[in-house]
């Protein structure tokens, strides 16, 4: 939080597909946000107003550039973000701090390596996705499905679960427009199946190579955009034989691509960031 003046901070305000982000350098030895303070600079009314706040760190491994922390709208931490992780790397190229074509950058759980692609656009290596229960986390099932049955207030939800390095539900719906985002995603977020929350994807195939997704994200409710969400949707689908391993995501606030050779191997998410305005947040 470099400070322009006694109370003030300095950010730029980013966005990856429309999933939009305060990012504040932290590597002048400024504390972190408290999850109090992150709330207000994150509220849209009386804030700077986010999805998520994302804080440049000094990098944690070898050969880094640099490592990041994700604050979402409500204060918590999150894992993992694949469209702020985009948005790390442009700031870093736009700052001078990452030079070439690739580099690594750490986010809270791990290193990924990074593109350029040009013209704002970067692709990033995501991890592995982990589909056993315990791993996403997700309990009362003991092996991995293609997908889970679970009563939720009179109905019946059938969904896929998974880890990006944060844990994923993803539902396919016949259409996409009418699903019911915010009922359904808001109650799986709250079950004691999914001990750390979940992202809720709602996910409806176009195509071979295309489907359309909305995200109702933990910490934030319904974003434009979600790139781990997009992962997440990505390799369930593909995993069940209902998209290709190289697939257009297409939501609210843009499109994504991800590729996914298959089981073992890491999912890689291309897509665009754009700089919106640099200020000053009197705390």
């Amino acid at each position: 939080m470099s400070k322009a003046g006694s109370n003030a901070l300095r950010f730029s305000k980013m966005h990856g597909a429309g999933n939009d982000f305060v990012v504040i350098d932290l590597r002048d030895g400024t504390p972190p946000p408290t999850p109090e303070v992150a709330a207000r600079l994150a509220d849209r009314h009386t804030g700077v107003g986010c999805d998520q706040i994302l804080t440049i760190e000094a990098p944690r491994a070898d050969g880094s550039v640099a490592s990041y922390r994700i604050w979402n709208a409500d204060g918590s931490n999150s894992e993992q973000c694949g469209n702020g992780a985009r948005c790390i790397a442009a700031w870093l190229v736009r700052e001078g701090s990452a030079q070439g074509e690739r580099f690594v950058i750490d986010s809270p759980l791990a290193s990924h390596e990074v593109q350029v692609l040009g013209d704002g656009r970067f692709s990033v290596a995501m991890g592995v996705p982990a589909f056993e229960p315990s791993q996403v986390p997700l309990v009362g099932f003991a092996h991995a499905r293609d997908e889970y049955l679970m009563p939720l207030q009179g109905e019946t939800v059938r969904f896929s679960a998974v880890s990006m390095g944060n844990p994923h539900a993803v539902i396919e719906v016949g259409l996409i427009d009418a699903a019911p985002v915010e009922r359904v995603g808001a109650l799986l977020q709250q079950h004691a199946s999914f001990p750390q929350s979940v992202n809720v994807g709602f996910a409806q195939v176009m195509g071979p190579d295309h489907a359309r997704l909305r995200v109702y994200e933990r910490g934030v409710g319904e974003t434009l955009a979600c790139g781990s969400g997009a992962c997440a949707a990505a390799v369930t689908l593909m995993q069940r034989g209902r998209l290709q391993g190289d697939a257009r995501i297409s939501l609210p606030g843009g499109e994504l691509r991800i590729q996914w050779p298959g089981d073992g191997q890491p999912v890689v998410m291309a897509g665009p960031t754009a700089f919106v305005f640099e200020g000053e947040w009197i705390a």
